[in-house]
């Protein structure tokens, strides 16, 4: 009825984008009036159209976040040997603890796994985790039993659906944003504005990124030559590429950045894992 209605009585603003979004999720991007659509909800406001169709752009290519959803056992079997997933996750709440974060993000949080270890913790008062795929946050709902919480718990812990390459408002005033196992499954002509918004809009005070060692690829016997550990990464960078990542990111957007390995260490080959911790400069 909105987008019949020549005459809307209330203000237009960026609200009515999400609002549309939601109203639409699951079939206005496939629709084939959806610019129409969208230019008459909207009040024709060419910002807020232009923003509203490139978000359904994003929606009607494959998810990224559901697909490392569907085929994230393949990875997880691959490491396990290694108890690679436990390292990382152990290696980024301890960085967060140590950098005094209370109010903290999981960007890309998948099924929940780092959100319910950042739950055992006191310090962590406000925990927020944010996915591009509501099959993902459904699951992540599930594991961290958010229906059976005490109150108490229920309040420290958010899930929302948010995409990972649009500034979003609600990741702002966080203290610090996990970022694990996630920049690898973004096209790499998407990481800029990923980085734009992460480090130039929200920009928290700290940010733990986390993303595979290519070059330890080669100790998986089971992983053919040449491959990646995961069907739906974009890219695997080597350490030298992940340091020259880090840093330029870093100097761009005022952070200072440190990179270290997690799990056990090939004197050739480093660490199945590479972690950046950035720190935003005063």
């Amino acid at each position: 009825m909105p987008v019949l209605d020549s005459d809307k009585h209330y203000w237009v603003g960026d609200e009515e984008v999400d609002k549309l979004l939601r109203r639409g999720e699951g079939w206005l991007a496939a629709h084939p009036e959806k610019e129409m659509i969208a230019r008459r909800y909207l009040k024709f406001q060419k910002r807020l159209t232009r923003e509203a169709l490139a978000r359904l752009a994003d929606e009607d290519e494959p998810d990224p976040e559901t697909t490392r959803t569907r085929h994230g056992e393949a990875e997880q079997v691959l490491e396990k040997p290694l108890r690679l997933n436990d390292r990382r996750m152990t290696a980024v709440v301890e960085a967060l603890q140590a950098s005094g974060a209370k109010r903290v993000i999981d960007l890309g949080c998948g099924e929940g796994r780092l959100l319910r270890k950042l739950l055992r913790h006191k310090q962590f008062q406000e925990i927020l985790g944010i996915d591009a795929s509501v099959r993902a946050l459904e699951l992540a709902a599930a594991r961290l039993r958010l229906d059976r919480l005490a109150p108490r718990q229920r309040a420290r812990v958010r899930l929302l659906h948010g995409a990972l390459t649009y500034r979003d408002k609600r990741l702002e005033g966080h203290d610090a944003v996990a970022v694990v196992e996630v920049i690898e499954h973004l096209d790499l002509a998407r990481l800029a504005a990923f980085e734009r918004a992460l480090f130039e809009f929200a920009r928290p005070g700290v940010v733990v990124v986390t993303t595979p060692n290519r070059e330890y690829n080669v100790k998986f016997e089971n992983l053919p030559a040449g491959n990646l550990r995961h069907r739906d990464h974009r890219f695997e960078w080597t350490r030298a590429e992940f340091r020259d990542w880090a840093d330029r990111t870093a100097g761009a957007h005022g952070y200072q950045v440190e990179t270290q390995g997690i799990g056990e260490e090939d004197p050739e080959l480093g660490t199945p894992t590479q972690m950046g911790i950035f720190e935003r400069c005063a």
